[in-house]
This record gives structure tokens, sequence and C-alpha cells, in this order.
């Protein structure tokens, strides 16, 4: 019985043990989303408005002047970036990324799949894991961009996939990475980053802006075009920063609880089993008087 007791309070104080280290990494998570948060909460405005000027931009083109970046080819081979994270603790975020990643290309392109034609760059240790063991073609040149992030590392990994593009060694460059909402929603998307997608009004039509053009407009748009993809990029990256706190902290938050049930179940065993071990020291007590009254 004494070993019974002294198990259940071993048992207690690892999961007290546990208990801080998940309640100090909550208390961590909730201040780096905070930055995080306040990052993209800033970045998402800019970031929307330079999306929908390159989009017009792009649909005001015409013909032969579409350029390099624009023009649809047919798909061959494959980019897909897939932004997870470097470290693990945060609930199904990576999973849920490399789950959308996978069903993406064996969805929308299982023919270049079937043909080895997909390539993935990871950003984030955790993906960079899980394709390179799963025999992918990986490229690991920008799996470390997220420390720290900065817009500089970023658009190193932007610039890279438009030079890509440019030579065509690609046709067709995917996004996946998860939509910040609130710090226990995640939207996990795919964004189309090349060739630059068209604007589309309310019934998903092509629609044509008209601009007028000071300098003229090949020039202004061979200097913005790539300027507003590294931004695209680097709110993708934001997004999915802040992604990964606000899933971390929410894992945390529900790993205290889980470790508090738990406290209360193993409390209430400790208390029985000290108590059947009292009884039974009391009923030897009673027996051995009352064998030595007879």
């Amino acid at each position: 019985m004494a070993g019974a007791l002294k198990e259940v309070r071993n048992r207690i104080k690892a999961v007290q043990s546990t208990q801080q280290i998940t309640k100090a990494m909550k208390m961590v998570s909730a201040a780096k989303l905070r930055r995080a948060q306040d990052a993209i909460v800033q970045m998402r405005p800019y970031a929307k408005k330079l999306q929908e000027m390159l989009s017009n931009l792009v649909e005001s083109m015409e013909g032969g002047a579409e350029g390099e970046l624009v023009a649809e080819r047919n798909i061959e081979n494959v980019l897909l970036i897939v932004i997870s994270s470097d470290r693990g603790l945060c609930g199904a975020y990576n999973a849920n990324v490399i789950k959308l990643a996978r069903n993406l290309a064996q969805e929308r392109y299982p023919q270049q799949l079937e043909k080895g034609n997909i390539t993935i760059w990871p950003i984030g240790k955790k993906a960079y894991d899980h394709f390179q063991r799963h025999h992918f073609k990986v490229d690991a040149a920008f799996r470390d961009i997220l420390q720290p992030i900065s817009f500089e590392h970023t658009q190193q990994a932007a610039q890279a996939a438009i030079a890509a593009f440019a030579k065509k060694e690609f046709d067709v460059v995917e996004v996946v990475y998860s939509e910040f909402r609130n710090a226990a929603t995640q939207r996990f998307t795919v964004e189309r980053f090349l060739p630059v997608p068209r604007a589309e009004n309310k019934d998903g039509k092509a629609t044509k802006a008209d601009f007028i053009f000071e300098p003229e407009k090949e020039q202004l748009i061979s200097e913005l075009m790539p300027r507003i993809l590294n931004t695209q990029l680097f709110k993708a990256v934001l997004d999915a920063n802040a992604s990964e706190h606000g899933a971390r902290m929410t894992a945390m938050d529900k790993a205290s609880e889980n470790a508090n049930e738990l406290l209360k179940d193993l409390r209430i065993s400790y208390n029985r089993a000290r108590q059947a071990a009292i009884t039974t020291e009391l009923t030897e007590i009673v027996s051995g008087a009352a064998a030595l009254q007879g």
C-alpha cells in the first residue's frame, strides 16, 4: 500500500512540473503573439491595397505588354512555398499546413506530382523535415529565414522565386500558409504568387482599370511588380508567425487545463488509497487488541 501511495505522489509531482512548463510557455507565447498580431494587423491593409493595385495594373496590360511575370503558361513545373514553424508544441498548426500542401499537390497538380515536377521551398524546419522525410523534391535555401523574421530575408526568397519563374524553371508558384484571424482561429490557405493573378469583380469576372501612367506603363510595372510581390510574401510570413504563436498559446492553455483535470483525478486516487491504508491499519489494531483481550 505504501508503494502505491508513493507512486501516486510521484505522478502528482510530475504533472505539477509539466503544468508549470505549459503555463510558462503560454505566457511566453502570449507576449510574442501580441507583437506578432500588431505587426500583421498593421501590415494587412497596406499589403491588400498593393495587391489590388498590382492586379489592376496587370488587368490594364494588353497583348505583348503583359510581361514575364504575368503570362499564363502550360504548367509543367510547380513550386510550392510552404510556411510552417521551426518548433512544435503548437497543436495541429504544422500538421494542417503540411496537409494542405500535400492535398494541393495531389488534387490540383496530380500529373506534375507523378512526374516529380513539384518542388517544395519550406520556410520553417517542420515543413522541411516532413517533406524531406517523405522524399519530395525539397530546396532548403530559405528554411531558416524565420529566425529572425525580417523583410530583407523574406525578400531574398521572393526574389529567388521571381527569378526562377522568369527563367521558366517553374510555371506556377503557390504559397501555402496560415492566415491569422485571432488567437484561437487560423485559416489555412493557398495563395497564387506567380503568375500574378488578375483583378476580379464581385461576379468573379476580370475587371479592367483605366489608368493614366507616368512614367511609361512598362517601366512603372517593371519597378513596382517585384516590390509588391516582396510585400505579399512578407505578409504571408507575418500571418504564419502570428498564427503559430496563437496556436501555441491555445495549445498550452488546453494542456494546463488537462493537467488540472489529471491532478484532480490523481488526488482523489491518492486520498482513496490513503483512506484504505488507514482503514487497514485500524482494522489490524482493533484485531490485535481483541486478540489480546481474548
